[in-house]
Formats: structure tokens, C-alpha cells, sequence
């Protein structure tokens, strides 16, 4: 089965219930830039996405751009299943793996390698898959035996190979990026990179939200320009990508 994604009209909102006070709300509209309010039988609603139409098939590479809170990491949250669209049509075909954020859920208090068994349970991988894939993730990770220590022994840059590690271990058909995924620890950042380089060539459809035109046109043949939860420009002209980047305003760096 080929990957697979299509958007028809696909909208998601959020009631934010007891919201009613003025304060909130501009307290609300401070850290969701992107939604538009609004009143549902006396609810306040976020419309964080508005009629999001998108066609990808294998051998895609979407770049997602737009100002912060524009509902990039929105749009690929729903695509990953985090959120349910609340109107549309959403279709999608293939194994998702996300690194929207590869340390969301890495509980402090377990070790490294309960650690690995939880987070695998997430990504939908059986324990017999984790207990093959196990040994493998313990050696990339060079954590040797804090493996078995409690998380919250290790420093941050341990964390994130841990959770890069784990993340990175299973191949998908379709791979969801928030930036570009870079790990701050000089003496795994070499490895890190050709990791990063494998799980996105080996997968059918790649969508990456990113800040930095540059990397969107490097990696990309498919821009969406996203403002305030709604598609306000698009391009599936690899050739295009620059020059359609630089009229929206967002100017990549010679």
C-alpha cells in the first residue's frame, strides 16, 4: 500500500469551556496566535484550522511555512492523529512516524530502558519488535550503562539521544517534522545527522514545518504557506518553491 494523505475541507477548532472572562481570553489569544474565536452556544471556540485542502502521495516532500501560531505544528499534529478534525474529509494511508517532539512522554522517574519499552508501546511497535529493536537503540544512544538508570540522573543532552534514538529507530511511510531535528551534543550530532538523512530518504511522504526557507527549499518539492489556520498560498513546483517563498515575504538566504 503506497502512502497516502488527502485533506478535503478539513477544519479543527477547540471549545475552550469557562473562557469567558476577558482577561482569559487575551490571555488564550496570547498563546494560540494562529485560532479565531468564537461563540458555540455560549462557548468560547478556537478555530485552530479552516478548510485545510491537501493531496500528497509517496515521493512528497511538503514544507509547511508561515508566521508563528499560523498552525503548522497544528496541521501536523492532525496528521499524525493527535487531533481530530472536527469537519472534513481525512484520509490517510501508511505507517506515521512523528518527531514533532521526540521527547514528549519520556517519563522521568523510569530508566532508559523502561524508557524505550513505553515509548515503543506509543509508536504502535509490538514487544517483541522493542525487544529486537532494543539493542540496537541502546547502542546508537552510546548511554551504555546509564541505560539502566532513572531518567532524571541524566543531563538534557543525554535525554535527547535517548529520545532521538528511539524515535529514529523505526522506518515509516510517511514522517512528520517540526523543525529539523538536531540533537545538541557535539559528539552524537555527526551520527544524529546521517540517522536524520536515512529515516527521511527511506520515507514515502515527508511534511516538515520549518522556520528556515533555506531548508525548506533544500528538502522540499511542496510548499504550503499556512496564516492563521488557513492556506493562503501553495506551490508543487520544485522549480518554483524559491521565488514563490520570496513573494509571500519569506526570502531565502543566498
Amino acid at each position: 500500500m503506497s502512502a497516502l494523505i488527502s485533506l478535503k475541507d478539513v477544519s479543527v477548532s477547540f471549545p475552550i469551556y469557562g473562557a469567558g472572562a476577558a482577561s482569559l481570553k487575551k490571555t488564550l489569544a496570547a498563546s494560540v496566535t494562529g485560532g479565531r474565536f468564537g461563540k458555540e452556544t455560549g462557548v468560547t471556540v478556537v478555530q485552530a484550522l479552516s478548510n485545510i485542502n491537501i493531496e500528497l502521495k509517496a515521493g512528497d516532500r511538503l514544507g509547511l511555512v508561515g508566521h508563528n501560531g499560523a498552525g503548522k505544528s497544528t496541521l501536523l499534529r492532525a496528521l499524525a492523529g493527535v487531533y481530530e478534525p472536527t469537519s472534513g474529509q481525512f484520509v490517510r494511508q501508511g505507517s506515521v512516524t512523528s518527531l514533532i517532539d521526540p521527547a514528549l512522554g519520556i517519563e522521568a522517574d523510569a530508566t532508559g530502558m523502561e524508557n524505550i519499552m513505553l515509548r515503543g508501546l506509543v509508536m504502535g511497535l509490538s514487544k517483541a519488535e522493542i525487544d529486537r529493536k532494543t539493542p540496537a537503540i541502546v547502542e546508537f544512544s552510546g548511554l551504555g550503562e546509564y541505560i539502566n538508570m532513572p531518567v532524571r540522573t541524566y543531563s538534557t543532552g543525554m535525554m535527547m539521544r535517548l529520545a532521538f534514538s528511539i524515535s529514529t529507530s523505526v522506518q515509516a511511510d510517511i514522517l512528520l517534522m517540526d523543525e529539523w531535528l538536531s540533537v545538541g551534543d557535539a559528539e552524537f550530532t555527526e551520527k544524529a545527522e546521517k540517522r536524520m538523512r536515512e529515516v527521511v530518504a527511506g520515507s514515502g511522504i515527508l511534511v516538515l514545518a520549518s522556520h528556515s526557507p533555506k531548508l525548506i527549499e533544500k528538502e522540499c518539492n511542496k510548499v504550503v504557506h499556512l496564516s492563521h489556520g488557513t492556506i493562503v498560498g501553495a506551490t508543487d513546483d520544485a522549480a518554483e518553491i524559491s521565488s514563490f517563498m520570496e513573494a509571500a515575504g519569506i526570502v531565502v538566504a543566498a
